[in-house]
């Protein structure tokens, strides 16, 4: 199994979150909100282009828009190994935090 990064565990959380609006500053944005850290902008897209790269995303251009100045926008979806990795990266953190909670209770009785 791959493992993830925590941000790279975020970064697959916020876009299928953010479904068809998932986009770097949204992305961004949900990272900043859940984690409540400020962190370069910059260091979301580096996760992203890593998990198009392994196949967990993937990207495309959006219509171009006169606000962007005629620019457009790389969108990107989960793929299905993308769910996968997140679904077990999931069971990993239970599997931990279930040792975790076993081996509190231990400590707490002995």
């Amino acid at each position: 199994m791959d493992m993830l990064t925590k941000l790279e565990e975020l970064v697959l959380i916020a876009v299928m979150k953010l479904k068809d609006r998932a986009y770097g500053i949204t992305i961004y944005q949900y990272v900043v909100q859940k984690t409540g850290n400020k962190v370069a902008v910059s260091s979301v897209y580096f996760p992203l282009e890593r998990l198009v790269r392994k196949g967990y995303l993937e990207s495309f251009k959006g219509d171009p828009t006169p606000k962007r100045g005629g620019m457009r926008k790389k969108y990107y979806a989960l793929t299905q190994e993308g769910v996968n990795v997140l679904q077990a990266n999931r069971e990993l953190n239970r599997a931990i935090w279930n040792d975790v909670d076993r081996a509190a209770t231990r400590g707490a009785k002995g």
